[in-house]
């Protein structure tokens, strides 16, 4: 069921506006795709299917993206602790720390579970 408090693109990467999701009858999403020369009105079944085969008009939900840096102290014993900042790992930091490693999250919300 297509929720229109989230956003959307095309299976193919396009952008998506969608303005209603109760037009009632097969296709009660309304809204837009947006090609090269502006925004071209679509309709979609409540699954977000353009039609009863798979298209590269059908909906695909975009999940938030998180994006950051992290600082992770590595121990001899393969044990690591994170932190949000490189002072905040350095203050916590043990002497039996081996290496202080910043690594950046770029990946969308949910990937991995």
């Amino acid at each position: 069921m297509i929720d229109p408090k989230k956003q959307y693109r095309t299976s193919d990467g396009r952008d998506v506006r969608i303005y209603a999701v109760d037009g009632g009858g097969d296709y009660p999403v309304h809204g837009a795709i947006k090609n090269t020369d502006g925004w071209f009105l679509r309709r979609w079944w409540k699954s977000g299917k353009w039609v009863n085969q798979e298209t590269v008009e059908d909906l695909i939900e975009v999940k938030p993206r998180i994006k950051r840096d992290i600082w992770v102290n590595v121990y001899a014993d393969r044990s690591s602790i994170t932190y949000d900042s490189r002072e905040e790992a350095d203050r916590y930091g043990s002497n039996t720390r081996i290496a202080c490693v910043m690594l950046t999250i770029d990946c969308e919300e949910g990937e991995g579970l």
